[in-house]
């Protein structure tokens, strides 16, 4: 269902129901969910990737016939629990990446969009495809629209198209594109770049991206607080000192 591995300060996360595409159900999501709210606290760095051709399909379709059944307030209570899931990535303070090789449709495209950073292979397609089943993309909008805009978001919900990762990359919802065969080395560049940082100013940092613009004042205020702490003091002084700052990691 879901392979948890924790290696230092970097945890993967592989979503392992490759015979279905890595769709999502109710125990897919309950288990992203509690690996989401048991990052260990020196986790900086997670990967989310899935196994098998594909990165996640979206909603399970036999899952999704049982949910038809449900009350509306069943519906809600299953939404809900979704809707908390990419909260969770969201605001993880690690940072997050999506490790796309294959497939991300619906509620996978969701997972793209709530990571910090998205990375994909030529292999990837993307798709906002409720609408081709008369439904929405409700609970991923909101990381959606952040991601890639209002009008950009129009277009691709309306019509349930599936773009490759050329597009997604000009439009804003992943960052690089590779090859398959080069795409872990891609991901470790992020991860290696992300160790190299003060943990405390890239969960900051993360936060600030996700915030409403800063005014002068508070945007002051906040740098002056960073600024006077231990992290940015030492992280100064190594770069005087031609030196690795003590919170570099290497793997």
């Amino acid at each position: 269902m879901l392979i948890v591995e924790g290696d230092g300060p970097v945890l993967q996360i592989t979503l392992n129901r490759p015979d279905v595409r890595n769709a999502f159900n109710d125990e897919l999501i309950a288990a992203l969910a509690a690996a989401f709210q048991t990052v260990p606290s020196h986790t900086r760095a997670i990967v989310i990737a899935g196994k098998g051709p594909a990165f996640c399909a979206g909603g399970d379709l036999q899952w999704m016939r049982v949910a038809a059944s449900y009350t509306e307030e069943q519906n809600y209570e299953d939404a809900l629990g979704l809707a908390k899931l990419y909260h969770s990535i969201a605001t993880c303070p690690a940072v997050v990446i999506a490790k796309v090789d294959g497939p991300a449709f619906g509620g996978g495209c969701g997972l793209v969009a709530a990571s910090d950073i998205a990375i994909a292979s030529e292999k990837a397609l993307f798709a906002f495809s409720e609408v081709r089943l008369g439904l929405v993309p409700a609970t991923i909008s909101p990381y959606v629209i952040a991601k890639i805009g209002h009008g950009q978001a129009r277009a691709l919900f309306v019509t349930g198209e599936a773009f490759g990762g050329d597009h997604a990359l000009r439009i804003g919802l992943i960052q690089e594109v590779t090859s398959s065969e080069q795409l872990d080395e891609a991901v470790e560049r992020k991860i290696k770049a992300i160790l190299g940082a003060g943990p405390k100013a890239v969960s900051d940092s993360k936060r600030l991206a996700q915030a409403a613009p800063l005014g002068m004042e508070d945007a002051a205020r906040l740098l002056a607080s960073v600024r006077s702490g231990a992290e940015a003091r030492e992280g100064v002084s190594a770069f005087l000192d031609r030196r690795a700052p003590n919170f570099k990691v290497e793997r």
